[in-house]
């Protein structure tokens, strides 16, 4: 395999994850709602396609579910430190244990869609200054 091309992401209703996909996430739109027969909008995110299909069998995490988001299926997205931090400010506080996360050679942040299905974001660039919030680790996760 040299590869992921595609991943589809189940949704219940196409248009808010639509938005929160292209405006939060800022992903790169391909085909739109309004160019498929059926209810899906298509996004790259580097040599990936990410195609949200609106199936109503969308995860549906929500806090009570998470205590371990660890051990859940999840799509991760990579980016700058700069956006990392934006959404991280944007989207804390939707679940406990959220991060972020030491991993090592990169941080990473949970965070749901409006579905919930459960996303991450990394970085592999350090921080500027000092950390606002400590990392979590795995062993921080029961």
């Amino acid at each position: 395999m040299d590869a992921v091309d595609h991943i589809n992401v189940d949704v219940d209703a196409l248009e808010p994850s639509y938005e929160f996909y292209r405006e939060t996430l800022d992903l790169e739109l391909v085909r739109p709602p309004e160019a498929f027969q059926g209810d899906h909008a298509m996004f790259r995110v580097g040599e990936t396609i990410v195609t949200l299909a609106e199936t109503g069998r969308a995860e549906n995490w929500d806090d009570r579910g998470l205590d371990h988001p660890l051990d859940k299926a999840h799509l991760a997205f990579s980016t700058d430190r700069e956006t990392y931090d934006s959404l991280r400010d944007a989207l804390d506080g939707q679940f406990p244990k959220q991060g972020p996360y030491d991993w090592g050679e990169f941080e990473g942040f949970y965070f749901l869609d409006p579905d919930g299905n459960l996303l991450e974001v990394v970085t592999y660039d350090p921080p500027d200054g000092e950390r606002t919030q400590p990392l979590l680790t795995h062993d921080d996760v029961e």
